[in-house]
């Protein structure tokens, strides 16, 4: 059972429908799917090939061939059985698993790239004895009639290569689906986009990605570049820690320390790096707080690192290991110097990018990534990104700052949308009932085991492959191994709701089944023993599942649609904001942010306010030009036409010699009309009237120069709106 996100729902209708459409017709055709990493690609192209597969009015049956590179085929695979685990359309195999040398209707083949990409070795692709190869299992499937759709994993990384090029010739696929966050080609027949301010609209990953934050003010004595961005991240991760604890979280935070991928020197670099961590912050592979993760070394604390609340707090990697791995609790990334020049991609930021629980926190920065580099520049490519990753920071000036206490609206996504609620151990023991899953548990289910092999030996060392091998030895799990075991099948039934918060809704279902029906005590080895048992386990995963899907029908959908609106009644202008490239500093006396960041594409009107402002020495004491978009900037809540919750983010707060407080709303033109201006104008008049019945001094509206030089400004402050600006009686003049 899945929850789609809105801009999931859009991009699984355009692409399925695309390929749809390219399907009756002959030829070849590509297809480009552009979507962010941590919007969950691998989800929304899985969910558009079942809709294709369902689909009876497809004329031709189609076989799908789904490459992936490194071992990235391998986690693709998994993640489609467990999305299709109630799907029965579509069958996921590699290619030892195809039966009579073809892919069968609606089966998809899973190849790793490298694997077919190495001339002379590969048996995928040369003849032998058998002919079982990809050219005679691609013969096959094309002589029973059916169309082949070849899906391109992570495209950048392959499409263009010449061996490639010969490879999808080999296939020859009917439709080529480019699966990328940043694909190379740019001619495509269908191109269907994720953007990222809509996977960051549903809080899925970070809000923004802060390149060394507060470093312009940083007191730097005798430390090394190094010392002082390994020591500034580690800051930022107690600081995330300690904030994460105070939001109720048990999540641990990672910081990811990359190493260069080709450097004659690298393992002096690795040594260094873990000698500083050692020496300097008590980090190291022995108490548990380093892992390790390089194709030549690899900490055994890797095992269960992507857990939430793992105790490893630093993981040296390589770039080669960023692709496909998924580990949410990863919020800081140091770059090193020695990478010489380095250029910024979706895939760089990509393992820090994720929102671990799907939800934004109270405290902003808990939303936002880090990145701590001693690098003097670096180059950002693409223009989304270019937004997303912000390189200057201002502070607001506490020196003349006095608290406000504003009440700020905001709107909220219902919780139980992200997270399974009490409701689902209720659910879970009904649905208990009716599949009779106390008659089908074996209270003595066989031993959990770990397999190990035995006597292997590698005949040819110079040839990728299995080792051979006698067999494997059965050892029985340790009360550890099963605890291990029984957190992880937990966490991955949670999806796609959050684990941290829903994994004890799980837990306490099974537990309660468990202690009220056979009498296993509650939290027992014994009890997670029998969950996992071989004889049991799938038992458990049809009923949590059959749960979950019972859990959207009684309570998801039957929650209200109308966005719920959450009063935060103490607002105060941020402390600090972040900026991206495309905010310029620019000098201004009276803004309570400094240094004093503007849109370098602000209008004229908000300008030219921003200068009558400075001007006004007389009256005001101070302003802050506010942002949109996220709860820690001021809004104020108002009904939209389509009768929703929205907010309005009111332009500018100024606090005045006197103390009161002004809010203001500049408009010009267009903006100003009934069709735009008007729902939003009364919702703040409305909040002005009430607050001052609640003992505030505040004033403000909608205002507007009256012509093109800006010397004149008229304010509009009735309770119904009107946008005739000539009207003297509803238009007061304004002045400071």
């Amino acid at each position: 059972m899945i929850v789609l996100r809105n801009y999931q729902k859009k991009a699984i209708r355009e692409l399925s429908e695309g390929l749809k459409q390219l399907l009756e017709y002959k030829g070849q055709f590509v297809v480009s799917f552009k979507a962010p990493t941590g919007s969950g690609k691998t989800l929304m192209v899985s969910e558009s090939l079942s809709a294709i597969a369902g689909d009876i009015g497809i004329k031709h049956d189609i076989s799908f061939v789904w490459i992936s590179v490194r071992s990235l085929h391998e986690q693709s695979k998994k993640k489609l059985e467990e999305y299709l685990i109630n799907n029965r359309l579509i069958k996921c195999s590699y290619f030892e698993e195809l039966q009579d040398r073809q892919i069968s209707k609606n089966e998809i083949l899973f190849i790793n790239w490298e694997s077919i990409n190495k001339k002379d070795i590969n048996i995928l692709i040369r003849e032998n004895e058998q002919d079982n190869n990809l050219n005679s299992v691609i013969a096959g499937t094309r002589s029973e009639g059916r169309k082949i759709i070849l899906i391109i994993d992570e495209s950048h990384h392959t499409a263009n290569a010449e061996r490639s090029r010969e490879l999808v010739n080999i296939i020859s696929p009917d439709i080529a689906l480019e699966v990328s966050a940043t694909p190379v080609q740019k001619l495509f027949n269908v191109t269907v986009e994720v953007k990222l301010p809509d996977v960051k609209a549903e809080q899925m990953i970070k809000s923004e990605v802060a390149v060394n934050p507060g470093f312009m003010n940083l007191q730097v004595g005798s430390e090394s570049t190094d010392e002082v961005i390994i020591d500034q991240a580690l800051k930022s991760r107690a600081m995330l820690l300690r904030l994460l604890k105070t939001e109720g979280s048990r999540l641990n935070p990672l910081v990811l320390i990359q190493l260069p991928d080709k450097r004659n020197d690298l393992d002096d670099k690795k040594e260094e790096v873990i000698r500083l961590l050692d020496r300097k912050f008590d980090i190291n592979e022995n108490n548990g707080r380093l892992a390790i993760w390089l194709s030549e070394d690899k900490s055994p604390s890797l095992v269960d690192i992507e857990k939430p609340d793992n105790e490893v707090e630093v993981l040296i990697f390589k770039q080669a290991i960023a692709l496909g791995w998924d580990c949410p609790r990863a919020s800081i990334l140091v770059i090193f110097r020695e990478l010489r020049s380095f250029t910024f991609t979706i895939q760089t930021i990509g393992r820090i990018m994720r929102m671990p629980e799907f939800k934004y926190y109270k405290r902003d920065e808990l939303n936002r990534a880090y990145v701590y580099t001693n690098l003097p520049n670096v180059i950002i490519e693409g223009d989304e990104l270019r937004d997303y990753i912000t390189v200057n920071e201002s502070r607001r000036d506490n020196t003349r700052y006095s608290n406000i206490s504003l009440r700020s609206i905001s709107v909220e996504r219902l919780r139980e949308r992200t997270r399974l609620s009490g409701e689902f151990p209720k659910i879970f023991q009904r649905i208990s009932a009716d599949y009779m899953l106390k008659e089908k548990i074996n209270l003595s289910p066989k031993r959990i085991s770990e397999f190990i092999i035995a006597d292997g030996v590698i005949k040819n060392v110079d040839q990728t492959g299995e080792i051979d091998s006698k067999g494997t030895v059965s050892v029985a799990s340790m009360s550890e191994e099963i605890n291990r075991k029984f957190d992880l099948f937990i966490w991955k039934s949670c999806t796609p709701y959050a684990p941290v918060d829903s994994s004890d809704r799980i837990k306490t279902a099974i537990y309660t089944f468990l202690k009220d029906n056979m009498g296993v005590e509650k939290y027992s080895e014994r009890a997670q023993a029998i969950t996992l048992g071989v004889e049991n386990i799938s038992h458990f995963e049809k009923v949590i599942e059959e749960s979950k899907a019972v859990y959207e029908e009684e309570v998801v959908n039957k929650l209200n649609k109308k966005r719920v609106f959450v009063e935060n009644s103490d607002w105060e202008v941020p402390e600090f904001i972040s900026y991206n490239e495309k905010y310029t500093v620019f000098s201004s006396r009276k803004s309570i942010m400094q240094p004093f960041y503007r849109y370098t594409d602000a209008s004229k009107t908000e300008i030219e306010f921003m200068k009558l402002l400075d001007r006004s020495d007389n009256t005001v004491k101070w302003w802050f030009k506010n942002r949109e978009n996220e709860p820690k900037y001021f809004s104020v809540g108002y009904e939209n036409d389509e009768g929703g919750n929205s907010t309005f983010y009111v332009d500018f707060i100024v606090k005045f010699n006197d103390n009161s407080i002004g809010l203001f709303d500049t408009k010009f033109g267009g903006t100003a009309t009934i069709e735009f201006a008007k729902a939003k104008a009364e919702a703040l008049q409305k909040y002005i009237k009430m607050e001052n019945q609640r003992g505030k001094n505040l004033s403000g509206g909608i205002v507007v120069p009256t012509d093109a030089s800006y010397l004149s400004w008229r304010i509009n402050q009735n309770d119904i709106y009107t946008d005739d600006i000539q009207n003297i009686d509803k238009w007061k003049p304004f002045k400071l």
